[in-house]
């Protein structure tokens, strides 16, 4: 059994966040629950972060520990925070985020209340978001307490939006982010799916997080996730998810028409792409989805040599 300093590590993965970050301490600062780290992991900042940080270490309540690394993309910055974490359950909070006073002992409150001789098979649980006006934002889940997973929420319940959930540190170490070369953003899907598959989350219809809808440039942006690393994302989605296509057939056509579309943009052969796949289903999907693929990707191409741009 592991042993752990702290019940949370409330984790923030932070990139030129100095503005916004005081969001998170006063959020920490309040909290009726105290039993907690906050984990800062710098990805790169040339603001006065550091700075900031160093003042509040001074005086905080709570322990802070910082890490900077040069800009590598947050998902990179997850995987170093996971293994630098002292706590036993692995909390995310965004360098724009707020949440209430009452989070962190509202979390517990909702992992204790799983059965004791259930808990094992539980990873998570997760909670509503609210805007800075109180308005909750995307769906609620279908019961106020529901025990479920992140596909079968996903695809057969179709509950979308912004949430908010901590998962246990001993099941995200077995999880890690893919990391490519030169590649800074990574859907957190990736984790999330690949952990639902083994494990449960306890979701609950109670809004802990404050979502701010003026938060500027994130961590990273989608404009930096390379072709190669979104190949690999939508094999896998197709691959690894073809279960649920009768729950989504137009998200998963969708998604092989873009597999199909990047491969070829990344000059991969047929058999390079059928490779990939291992489901039955999936293959069959990435065959219909050759030719709008292709169709698509020569537009691309077309687009590229008229602006004089090109990426790979």
């Amino acid at each position: 059994m592991a042993s752990y300093q702290h019940k949370f590590t409330v984790f923030t993965p932070s990139y030129n966040r100095s503005h916004t970050l005081i969001r998170v301490y006063e959020s920490l600062q309040s909290q009726t629950f105290t039993d907690f780290e906050w984990l800062i992991i710098d990805d790169g900042s040339s603001d006065r972060s550091a700075d900031l940080i160093k003042g509040w270490r001074k005086e905080s309540t709570f322990p802070i520990r910082y890490f900077y690394q040069e800009n590598a993309g947050k998902h990179v910055a997850f995987n170093r925070g996971v293994k630098e974490a002292l706590g036993e359950l692995f909390l995310t909070a965004d360098s724009d985020d707020a949440f209430k006073a009452t989070a962190l002992e509202r979390f517990l409150f909702h992992w204790e209340a799983i059965p004791e001789d259930e808990k094992a098979g539980f990873s998570a649980v997760t909670a509503l978001c609210e805007d800075q006006h109180g308005e909750v934002i995307g769906d609620f889940f279908p019961e106020d307490v529901f025990d479920s997973d992140t596909l079968e929420i996903t695809y057969k319940y179709k509950v979308a939006g912004e949430k908010w959930g901590f998962h246990r540190r001993d099941v995200l170490k077995k999880y890690p982010f893919p990391e490519y070369q030169g590649q800074k953003f990574v859907p957190e899907s990736v984790v999330w799916n690949r952990i639902a598959r083994d494990y449960k989350t306890r979701f609950v219809n109670e809004p802990l997080r404050v979502y701010y809808h003026d938060a500027g440039a994130q961590l990273t942006q989608k404009s930096v996730f390379s072709r190669t690393g979104t190949r690999e994302y939508y094999a896998l989605f197709i691959d690894a998810d073809i279960d649920w296509f009768r729950y989504s057939p137009t998200q998963f056509i969708k998604n092989a028409i873009s597999y199909t579309r990047l491969s070829l943009l990344a000059d991969d052969s047929l058999f390079e792409q059928y490779s990939r796949l291992h489901a039955p289903g999936a293959k069959v999907l990435w065959l219909f989805a050759l030719i709008p693929g292709y169709c698509i990707s020569r537009y691309d191409l077309w687009r590229e040599a008229r602006s004089g741009t090109g990426e790979r």
